[in-house]
């Protein structure tokens, strides 16, 4: 008899079929001499949608809600539905003895598997392979010490809560929001807190008043010092008058040099990405929406097989990677990586490196290139870089640390006492990696900068003389500095994913239980699903965009003033996750939390049906739906400007305008694009109007089909060829300027946009 494998996803299958000699092919397995691996794409079964209880839930009504079903059915995802059936048939085979449920190892993972299992009706005798990567010895370590099904049950149960709680809770709420006030609105346990928490910020910025404050900065020698209070440290006072007596009373007076401190530092690199610190960063650098971002990871990971896997929220590796790591630096060893990837892979890795630690793993290790050879010339300017991202940060963790000599001078001019500081390279350590940067790195403010900033004035980084102790300061120039306190930043997508990762400031409660549960379990969403949750509030119109900021909508405001107050807390997610945690431990029953869910969804739906507010569609047009006759809103998407029919029944939406890729030839900001065919026109802030047609013949006559990508493979080579440019392709080059290589399209407004060219940023 044959084990079949069930992994989650087929790089993993094809990974573990490799491994267990599995070299045959059929539809949807891989077949050996002992085991058969099959593979799901990530879920093949879902929850059943309220129709397949009822043919009555097809139609919305408030009368119907909430909805209770006794046992929950499941259906198979129409999307995915040829792999569940060729997984089925595995299942059922005569010659299948057992079952080894090889998804991720975690909640998510089990219920995968489980759901598939429980769908094809199987009654096989159940193993687990339990494992945090998915290298050749981790795969046969993992294979000689298989778990027994039944251990993991309780973890499934936790599973299975979890999504028959958000079932309930999410679909009814939201049904009985659209049916009371007529009007599409959806909340959840994570949508709906993070809308409240971007509402918190919008308050507070509202409400701030902006204080001046003062502080003192004294030149001399060349060196400009800050002042400290000698009492409470700070580099600033309130009040002014304070500020200007010290001024008369030093005035005329030579400074001291009191104390000279030189303190050797050794800083070691940013630890690897997880996904949501990736998303992040390029949000920050290019622009890029979570949701671009990791579209762009999969097919570095899925398509190029360069990256790892994508979904992680570790940014560690565990032990059993260090063998790999020079097989990964010899593949990820061209272009401008080549040099320092062949000096790192000479190298000796000793004793457990920082980036190394096990119990900081738990499904999947930080996003660290594989051992694929890689063809930078196959990868669009976008994957190029998010794969420059990863890889210089992993050539940064294997370099060592970045050493400097930080001095400190205090300078003594009557009692009060000034500072400056400044920094003297001996190794830079893994700053090497980012010498050539062409992003993925923004050096962080140091340690002694960092010490400095007080409301706004920080000492910069200087060249110091060579000073001692006892020397005198003269003459010595006072200047009377002056700034104002700033309000809280509005969100942007790389901080509002920060947000839902760590959403303790926006907590009511500072129960440490809480606390500490939403910090281990990784606050709202997870790191696979936040960027679909913020896509959605978007899509939802929710949210808009001014650049790069994020801000409510007005159907957002009314949506949270209709919500009950618990679904905007992410304390409902600290306190299932409690609950969902001890019934994974085997502490709690399923059936308790689950009965307390139902109860806790029919209270939602009554206080949804009791509540007073009203809805107001401000956004409003004359304009007539096509399809209806109802008047049609004016709503801004993330990239765009629609009408959408208010009859949630009707759904009829028309785009008007979107944000191109097309640069402005005057002030090169991207212009929108109105209208529809032949008539569609280019818009751009700064007044600009240019027809498509004539956008598409200038920019022919520009060379519009040489992109940014041919360039670089052109001038590469060159290099290797060390040959002059003098070609007929050369000569077609001269003269022109690049923008975006997608700016190039011949219809711009199919892509989105992302910042022109990969330029690193560097403070100091």
């Amino acid at each position: 008899m044959k084990s079949l494998v069930i992994a989650e996803k087929p790089s993993v299958a094809r990974d573990i079929a490799r491994v267990l000699k599995c070299a045959n092919t059929g539809n949807g397995f891989l077949e050996g001499d002992r085991y058969v691996v099959t593979w799901g794409l990530g879920h093949l079964v879902t929850l059943a949608d309220p129709e397949d209880y009822d043919k009555k839930y097809k139609e919305w009504k408030l009368e119907d809600l909430p909805m209770l079903p006794e046992t929950f059915r499941l259906e198979v995802i129409k999307q995915t539905a040829k792999q569940y059936y060729a997984v089925k048939e595995q299942i059922h085979r005569k010659d299948i003895g057992e079952i080894i449920i090889a998804t991720d190892a975690g909640r998510e993972g089990e219920l995968v598997a489980r759901l598939i299992l429980k769908k094809a009706g199987a009654k096989k005798p159940l193993k687990r392979l339990w494992i945090s990567s998915v290298t050749d010895k981790a795969i046969r370590d993992g294979f000689s010490s298989l778990k027994n099904g039944k251990d993991y049950e309780p973890l499934y149960d936790a599973a299975m809560c979890r999504a028959e709680a958000d079932w309930l809770v999410g679909i009814n709420a939201t049904r009985a929001l659209t049916c009371k006030y007529n009007a599409q609105l959806s909340c959840g346990r994570v949508q709906t807190p993070t809308l409240a928490m971007i509402a918190k910020r919008e308050e507070q910025i509202r409400k701030f008043t902006p204080k001046s404050y003062y502080g003192l900065r004294a030149r001399a020698a060349g060196i400009s010092f800050s002042w400290k209070d000698g009492k409470s440290g700070a580099a600033s006072s309130f009040n002014k008058e304070r500020i200007e007596e010290i001024i008369k009373r030093l005035s005329g007076m030579p400074g001291r040099i009191s104390q000279v401190k030189r303190t050797p530092k050794k800083v070691q690199a940013p630890l690897l990405y997880d996904l949501t610190e990736l998303q992040r960063e390029a949000n920050k650098r290019f622009d890029y929406s979570a949701k671009e971002t990791l579209n762009i990871m999969q097919r570095l990971y899925e398509n190029h097989k360069v990256l790892t896997y994508p979904r992680t929220d570790s940014r560690y590796l565990s032990s059993d990677l260090i063998p790999t790591l020079k097989e990964r630096l010899n593949a990820c060893g061209v272009g401008p990586y080549r040099q320092l990837a062949g000096k790192l892979s000479k190298q000796q890795i000793s004793g457990k490196p920082f980036f190394v630690n096990d119990s900081k793993v738990s499904d999947h290790h930080a996003i660290i290139p594989t051992e694929q050879f890689v063809d930078l010339s196959h990868m669009t300017i976008d994957e190029r870089r998010i794969y420059d991202l990863v890889v210089r940060r992993f050539l940064a963790v294997l370099c060592p640390p970045c050493e400097y000599e930080q001095t400190v001078l205090t300078v003594q001019i009557g009692e009060e006492q000034f500072s400056a500081s400044g920094t003297v390279m001996i190794h830079p350590g893994w700053k090497e990696a980012y010498e050539e940067n062409t992003g993925g790195w923004e050096e962080d403010d140091t340690e002694y900068e960092k010490e400095e900033q007080t409301m706004g004035f920080s000492l910069k980084n200087q060249n110091l003389p060579r000073l001692e102790e006892g020397e005198e300061l003269k003459p010595v120039v006072l200047t009377l500095v002056e700034g104002k306190t700033k309000p809280p930043a509005h969100f942007t997508e790389a901080t509002l994913l920060s947000a839902m990762e760590n959403p303790i400031a926006f907590m009511e409660s500072r129960d440490k239980d809480m606390v500490k549960t939403l910090g281990e379990t990784g606050g709202l969403g997870t790191v696979a699903t936040r960027a679909d949750i913020i896509e959605k509030l978007f899509s939802s119109f929710l949210l808009e965009k001014k650049g790069k900021e994020i801000f409510l909508t007005s159907k957002a405001k009314q949506l949270l003033s209709l919500v009950p107050e618990d679904l905007k807390k992410p304390e409902l997610t600290a306190r299932w996750e409690m609950r969902l945690s001890d019934i994974a431990k085997g502490k709690e029953k399923r059936a308790d939390f689950m009965k307390e869910i139902r109860a806790y969804s029919v209270d939602l739906t009554d206080q949804i049906k009791s509540g007073d507010g009203t809805f107001r569609h401000d956004n409003l047009t004359n304009k007539k739906c096509p399809q209806c006759g109802k008047a049609l809103l004016l709503v801004k998407g993330k990239n765009s400007q629609m009408l959408v029919c208010q009859d949630r029944a009707c759904g009829y939406r028309e785009t008007i305008s979107r944000t191109s890729n097309a640069r402005c030839p005057v002030c090169h900001k991207r212009m929108e694009l109105r209208g529809k065919g032949d008539g569609q026109i280019f818009v751009c802030s700064c007044g600009h109007k240019e027809k498509l047609i004539a956008f598409k013949e200038r920019r022919a006559k520009e060379g519009a089909g040489v992109t940014k990508r041919d360039v670089a493979h052109y001038m590469n080579q060159q290099k290797q060829k060390e040959e002059p440019l003098n070609n007929a392709f050369a000569a077609a080059l001269a003269g022109l300027s690049f923008g975006d290589s997608r700016e190039a399209s011949q219809n711009p407004a199919e892509h989105k946009g992302g910042k022109r060219g990969v330029t690193a940023k560097r403070k100091g």
